[in-house]
């Protein structure tokens, strides 16, 4: 019989142990993905960017020279990611492949014009300094006109302030809210225990003593539950990386790593803390509140 008693409580042990990592991680995982969308917002903001381009109509009196001095110069300039020479039977033809017909038939000439397509580094990308750059090219003789969508550049940088402000945010409140969660996981754990604690405190133990064992206890399974919530953030990923490589989030493998030992080390320290302030409550109580 004493055997038997013996194995289920082993079993319950295990499995109230179990649960809270399984909270602890659960929580971290969640903790974690915000994280990996507060690291990624710059990198997805400047990847829809660097998509807008800016461009630079030339006069048919342009010479090759000339066209081909000014896009060196753009390419090679601080806020550009690429320039690309589009001659006016090029876009002729794209844009007779766009409406499904050659509209040169109609009007018998090509009314196009050279162009350069500039895509710039996505710091760069706002209303002033685009506007900035516009006013210098224009100030070309052979440059006809430098043409941007002004409304959608001012759309796409108030969003992108907007949204990430209130990914911040979130990222505040959400690691509140993880705190709590973790913070009554185990405060439900060690609640369980509450009569074993006053039971070692009236033989006389001390409140450090009976403290150490819970701590070193909830400690290793905050370790734990945060290698959970890590494998399994590793799995995200690799995962959304391998479906979406042109966002490179194993570019920045430094960020990643200090991700990765923050949400390790948060585990631990939240761990450390609830059960700190979980035992000292049990412990401060009289004996017959621990009925209540």
């Amino acid at each position: 019989m004493s055997k038997s008693f013996e194995r289920y409580q082993r079993r319950k042990l295990i499995s109230s142990y179990f649960s809270v990592a399984l909270s602890i991680g659960l929580v971290l995982f969640l903790l974690g993905i915000l994280g990996l969308l507060v690291i990624n917002t710059k990198k997805l903001a400047d990847h829809f960017k660097e998509q807008i381009a800016i461009t630079v109509f030339l006069k048919d009196s342009a010479k090759p020279v000339e066209v081909d001095q000014l896009q060196k110069s753009l390419a090679m300039a601080d806020y550009t990611k690429s320039a690309l020479y589009v001659s006016k039977e090029e876009a002729a033809e794209q844009h007779s492949e766009d409406i499904g017909e050659n509209f040169m038939d109609f009007l018998g000439y090509n009314p196009l014009k050279n162009s350069i397509d500039v895509n710039l580094k996505a710091d760069f990308v706002s209303t002033d300094q685009i506007e900035a750059i516009a006013r210098d090219l224009e100030e070309k003789g052979y440059v006809e006109e430098v043409s941007y969508d002004k409304p959608l550049i001012a759309l796409l940088t108030d969003n992108v302030k907007r949204i990430s402000f209130w990914i911040l945010v979130a990222s505040a409140v959400f690691t509140f809210i993880a705190f709590l969660l973790i913070n009554s996981s185990i405060r439900l754990s060690i609640y369980s225990k509450r009569f074993i604690i006053k039971t070692m405190q009236m033989v006389g133990a001390t409140k450090r003593f009976i403290r150490r064992p819970f701590i070193w206890t909830n400690i290793k399974l905050g370790m734990l539950g945060a290698a959970l919530a890590l494998l399994a953030l590793g799995v995200v990923l690799y995962y959304v990386n391998e479906n979406f490589p042109e966002l490179g989030l194993f570019n920045d493998t430094v960020i990643l790593a200090i991700l990765f030992v923050g949400v390790f080390v948060l585990g631990v320290i939240i761990s450390l803390i609830s059960t700190y302030f979980a035992t000292q409550r049990f412990l401060n109580l009289r004996t017959d509140d621990l009925y209540y």
